[in-house]
C-alpha cells in the first residue's frame, strides 16, 4: 500500500458516524415534534368535548327545564365534569334568570375549563343542576 491510501483509511468510518449522528438528531427532533402535536390535538379534543357538554346542558335546561341526568351525562361525556350556577338577571335582563354552565376536563397535565351562559325567561329558574 502506498502512503497516500493509508492516510484515508478512517475517512469512510468517520463519514458514516457523522451521518448516523445527524440522522439520529433529525429522528429525535421529529419524535419531539410529533409528541407536541399529539398533546395539542388531545387538548383540542378535550376542549371540544367540554363545549359540547356545556351546550347540551344548556339546551337540556331550555327544552326540559332540567339538566341532563347524571348517568346519561357520564355515559355521553366520560372524564368531563359539569357544574351550573344560577343568578337573577341584571339591567335590561332583570326579569330573566342567568344560568352559567362550567364544563371541565383534563388533557395530560393541563386542565380545560369552558364556561357558557344563557338567559332563561321568567322568574322561575330551571331545575337545579349538578
Amino acid at each position: 500500500m502506498s502512503g497516500r491510501n493509508k492516510t484515508r483509511e478512517g475517512f469512510l468510518l468517520t463519514e458514516m458516524t457523522v451521518s448516523l449522528i445527524i440522522m439520529a438528531i433529525l429522528i429525535a427532533g421529529l419524535a419531539m415534534s410529533l409528541h407536541g402535536s399529539a398533546k395539542f390535538n388531545r387538548y383540542q379534543l378535550v376542549r371540544q368535548k367540554c363545549i359540547a357538554a356545556a351546550q347540551a346542558e344548556l339546551e337540556s335546561m331550555a327544552a326540559t327545564g332540567g339538566p341532563i341526568p347524571d348517568e346519561d351525562f357520564a355515559r355521553l361525556w366520560p372524564n368531563i365534569s359539569v357544574s351550573t350556577a344560577k343568578s337573577p338577571g341584571t339591567g335590561q335582563w332583570s326579569s330573566m334568570q342567568l344560568v352559567e354552565v362550567t364544563a371541565a376536563g383534563k388533557s395530560f397535565r393541563k386542565e380545560v375549563k369552558i364556561q357558557l351562559s344563557r338567559y332563561f325567561p321568567g322568574d322561575s329558574p330551571p331545575a337545579e343542576g349538578k
